[in-house]
């Protein structure tokens, strides 16, 4: 257990947030020794190691990939992104983060609590497990899990991804039958003060994300009937509220990386995506002023196309796009409201009632404006309204939009599994011409996507990014990673 736990020192020392105090513990003589570590100075910073990447990288990907974002005037760190590509390279640094700051620091934190039967914070440390764990599975498919925490391993199997789901959801619910609800839980960020009833909440509400997306590949139909009859969710959204800081190392990191000028960098790259704006303008969405600011030649809302930077253009320049609505002291989101309702709103229309469905997916809608702060949800549903018969289209689409100001990446994930919303007639080469500099967005179909300009080539048109390559931070040293299956070939959920 020692090396284990010199395992979660060292990674501490590494982590990045707002927790900047709890992650000290290196080998100067103010640290505390290996054997005084307690879950109440690890946990912190495993908890922001993924909320950072979580709220960071997860969240560009998933914009570029979703058609959320495409790429700012001049600018190119993620055009690669914007043409639906990733490399081994790109989330590499992610990969390895999570696996030592996170999954190794939060087990050995349930290793701790364990042995003095803390059990809150036992619960607490696999809920965080298991979203870290759903996330890479999400986009990478296969990756290691029963053999991966083992630091004598340097060559840990790749497990398959029902496998790993499996398994997460088996550890959350050993961790939820060993609270009763008045348990305390250590030093953390996401709930704090909390007990472990709240976080049973958290762990359904996981639970239901995971077996939701599975759905479609897994039988999982009485688990699911089982949990949604417990109906035991959060009532309100779950995120990193409140303990952010405008100061380097303590903002919301997509506004650090994005916005913030700590480091003297004022590159831009994110803009608002035409496929996204065609979507909430045909429903004068108020959303909108939510997630995205109005451009600073006209205040209008404009569009880019994935797949360019407008680079040559001569009349689409930097004040002509919008850039996302973002704040310093923003929620990192890990589940919210909206979400579960959308997810019940699925299930009720493919195993119960059309009227809870309807429902549930009025309800999503709802969630999603308070969310936001707006009002005017009558015009959304006016515009989407519900069809049983399309019942997959209303939820796809209307849960893509909701996703596109909290959790991109989840949305990226969400429209592999239902198909929706779909790619249109037209291309990005259609709507903006690289050469003449003409474009036109009116002839994109709101609630479509498009083919990005330049499109990744082994992807092709009218077609999803499935998932990513393997980190080569894990490929290059494990000789077990398996072959890739290619750009599009679909996680198993997708399939």
């Amino acid at each position: 257990m020692n090396k284990i736990l010199l395992s979660g020192v060292m990674a501490l020392s590494l982590t990045l947030g707002a927790c900047d105090s709890y992650l000290d513990i290196n080998e100067s003589p103010n640290s505390p020794a290996v054997g005084n570590l307690t879950p109440d100075l690890i946990f912190p910073g495993a908890e922001m190691a993924f909320a950072n990447s979580y709220s960071d990288y997860f969240r560009i990907t998933g914009g570029y990939f979703a058609q959320h974002y495409s790429q700012f005037f001049g600018t190119s760190n993620y055009m690669d992104y914007s043409q639906f590509m990733q490399s081994a390279v790109r989330s590499s640094s992610t990969y390895s983060n999570l696996a030592t700051r996170t999954l190794q620091n939060m087990s050995t934190v349930i290793s701790l609590a364990e042995a003095s039967e803390s059990y809150g914070t036992v619960l607490a440390a696999t809920v965080i497990r298991a979203a870290v764990y759903q996330a890479m599975v999400d986009c990478y498919g296969e990756i290691p899990y029963s053999e991966s925490l083992d630091i004598n391993n340097i060559t840990p199997k790749y497990d398959e991804g029902k496998d790993i789901y499996a398994g997460i959801i088996a550890e959350l619910d050993e961790a939820i039958s060993k609270v009763g609800g008045m348990e305390t839980v250590c030093t953390n960020f996401l709930l704090p003060g909390a007990r472990s009833s709240e976080w049973v909440k958290v762990a359904n509400a996981l639970k239901l994300r995971i077996l939701m997306r599975e759905s479609n590949a897994v039988d999982v139909k009485s688990q699911l009937d089982a949990l949604v009859k417990e109906n035991n969710f959060p009532t309100s959204d779950v995120a990193w509220a409140n303990c952010w800081k405008n100061e380097s190392g303590q903002a919301n990191p997509f506004y650090q990386e994005e916005f913030a000028t700590y480091f003297g960098s004022t590159q831009q790259n994110v803009i608002l995506n035409l496929a996204l704006l065609a979507t909430m303008n045909a429903a004068d969405d108020a959303r909108l002023k939510a997630f995205f600011n109005p451009n600073i030649d006209k205040s209008e809302y404009t569009g880019g196309v994935s797949g360019t930077n407008f680079s040559t253009t001569t009349s689409y320049k930097a004040n002509y796009w919008c850039r996302p609505n973002v704040k310093y002291d923003d929620p990192v989101y890990l589940i919210t409201r909206s979400e579960i309702e959308f997810f019940l709103a699925e299930y009720e229309a493919r195993y119960g009632s059309q009227a809870s469905a309807e429902a549930h997916y009025k309800a999503a809608i709802e969630a999603s404006f308070a969310t936001a702060g707006v009002t005017g949800v009558e015009t959304v549903l006016a515009a989407y309204p519900w069809d049983s018969t399309n019942w997959a289209k209303c939820i796809g689409i209307q849960k893509w939009v909701a996703l596109s100001g909290v959790n991109n990446y989840e949305a990226w994930c969400e429209m592999r599994r239902l198909k929706f919303p779909t790619f249109g007639n037209v291309t990005g080469d259609q709507i903006y011409n690289v050469l003449t500099d003409a474009y036109d967005p009116s002839i994109l179909e709101p609630g479509t996507l498009y083919t990005p300009i330049k499109v990744n080539g082994t992807l092709g048109s009218d077609k999803l990014l499935q998932r990513w390559p393997y980190p080569e931070s894990s490929a290059n040293r494990n000789s077990k990673t398996p072959e890739y299956k290619g750009d599009g070939a679909p996680v198993f959920w997708a399939q």
